[in-house]
């Protein structure tokens, strides 16, 4: 996540910095840090932010369930983890999930794979930038 997304989405959400740094249970200081882009947004962090997000838009409520989407077969859907808790809408919160065939070791590789799918597209397209990951690594 960029310190772009992070500000967009706060504002969405209607919450001031110190309001933020409460309900990710984190120093006003970070959230001052995320925002400036002088520290990076740890994947829990961006997680709970995509969290909130999709609760109070309720757009997770609106879409149909990832395997729907990605049309998986049988044996994969029953084998991934969004299948087993039943949560469709909400498979990019979710480590583990079976996307394009395998599961993905680590978070970062997840989420810049969630970023091109339809289903966290449908929760939060036009506030993604869609350079996001390049501008976390340099």
């Amino acid at each position: 996540m960029t310190s772009k997304e992070f500000v967009s989405i706060r504002k969405e959400l209607e919450k001031t910095q110190k309001e933020m740094a409460e309900l990710l249970g984190a120093s006003i200081k970070s959230v001052h840090s995320y925002e400036q882009g002088w520290r990076r947004i740890p994947g829990h962090v961006e997680r709970q932010v995509f969290f909130l997000l999709a609760n109070k838009s309720q757009a997770a409520n609106r879409i149909k369930p990832c395997w729907d989407i990605k049309k998986c077969p049988t044996g994969r859907k029953e084998a991934c983890p969004a299948w087993e808790f039943n949560a469709g809408n909400f498979c990019w919160f979710i480590n583990g999930t079976i996307c394009e065939c395998r599961a993905r070791k680590t978070w970062r590789e997840k989420i810049a794979l969630c970023r091109n799918c339809k289903v966290l597209i449908s929760l939060a397209g036009d506030l993604l930038d869609p350079d996001g990951e390049e501008e976390q690594r340099s």
